[in-house]
């Protein structure tokens, strides 16, 4: 785990699919920043916008997005949700198609569209072979968006985002990726998936801040998306506070309505810059043989049931699992009590440890799991 991170010897976090613990770099980041601003309050504030741009640029290259001008920061995933659903234009009788199981901010703003006539349609996909089929049968020829997370955040099931957005390119629909139980994770490539909008908060997988996010927007549907909220900072020329005439940014920028979150940039550069150093395809492949260590070593239990896929093309970093002859909510908090963090999902018990994450404290964990009754 070092030099990477400075969690306590009997904290064992296996709960990146919620809340991540901060590098320990960022911490340092964090920390120098308020003692910079303690001493000199913000004498260097040009160098805070160019470690604003750096992380522009740091999101573009996690994604592969073609340019910063298409990264806009926001403050969480449903903001960005949110600047989409009621940035479209609707007709009534459009229809959205999204899984049934996503997380509440990738389907409460979709159905709050149903005023202006707008259905959505829900598709279980937790039990299906080939969940993408379904999601794209479901699709017609009203159906103006599909949104989806790269990653279900209670089972874990990863989705093959290149096929539905092959797909939605067919068929003229718009693609909306929620990727904030991938990007930190796995690699991720707006190209290849060929989505209009992508979507993720950094305090999961990119070990960042809460109230950081990463909001794409394709070039040529910035403009369309209608803006709803307005200030000093989403102008063409922001720093000129005395001109009477304004435009929106040509950018993403334009979505960034008021100052910019520095403390949450501080933290989430910092983070990024791990990940990058190391490399993406690196992280990737040591959470995976965490995720399978994980897999095997709790399969090997009596009494448990794995409930998040076990194929390699159909699994992230999400192990969720529950113990036939216990009650999970118990279970829980005993694994609490003995400092595992984790999370109740979907009906089990769910661990998400990432790439550093030791092998002596999954161990652990999986033996508190098996000792309890």
């Amino acid at each position: 785990m070092q030099p990477y991170f400075q969690l306590d010897d009997d904290v064992i976090h296996l709960n990146h699919a919620a809340v991540a613990p901060w590098p320990r770099q960022t911490a340092q980041a964090v920390k120098a920043f308020a003692e910079e601003n303690a001493r000199q309050g913000s004498k260097d504030y040009d160098c805070w916008l160019l470690r604003e741009k750096e992380l522009r640029q740091r999101l573009a290259q996690l994604i592969n997005a073609p340019s910063t001008d298409e990264i806009a920061l926001l403050k969480s995933t449903s903001e960005g949700l949110s600047v989409i659903a009621y940035g479209l234009r609707w007709n009534s009788g459009d229809n959205i198609v999204i899984p049934a199981e996503e997380f509440p901010s990738n389907r409460i703003v979709w159905q709050s569209l149903e005023s202006l006539g707008v259905e959505t349609r829900l598709v279980p996909v937790t039990e299906l072979d080939d969940p993408e089929q379904a999601l794209i049968g479901a699709m017609d020829n009203n159906t103006r968006l599909l949104s989806c997370s790269s990653v279900q955040y209670a089972t874990g099931l990863r989705l093959d985002i290149e096929r539905m957005g092959h797909a939605c390119k067919q068929s003229d629909t718009l693609f909306c990726v929620d990727a904030i139980q991938s990007i930190g994770a796995l690699q991720f490539d707006v190209k290849a998936c060929q989505a209009d909008f992508v979507v993720a908060d950094g305090h999961k997988w990119m070990l960042g801040p809460e109230g950081s996010a990463l909001f794409y927007c394709r070039k040529a549907l910035i403009a369309q998306l209608e803006l709803k909220q307005f200030g000093w900072h989403m102008v063409q020329d922001v720093s000129d506070f005395n001109k009477k005439e304004w435009q929106p940014n040509q950018t993403a920028q334009r979505f960034e309505c008021g100052s910019p979150n520095m403390t949450g940039i501080v933290a989430l550069h910092a983070s990024l810059g791990l990940l990058l150093d190391i490399g993406m395809d690196s992280v990737e492949k040591q959470l995976m043989e965490k995720s399978a260590y994980l897999v095997k070593q709790l399969a090997a239990l009596k009494n448990i049931e794995i409930l998040s896929p076990l194929d390699d093309n159909r699994r992230a970093g999400i192990v969720l699992f529950s113990k036939r002859d216990a009650d999970t909510e118990a279970l829980y908090r005993h694994l609490q009590k003995h400092n595992v963090i984790c999370a109740m999902r979907g009906g089990g018990i769910r661990f998400s440890p990432h790439f550093y994450t030791p092998l002596e404290k999954i161990d652990k964990a999986v033996s508190l799991v098996s000792e309890f009754r």
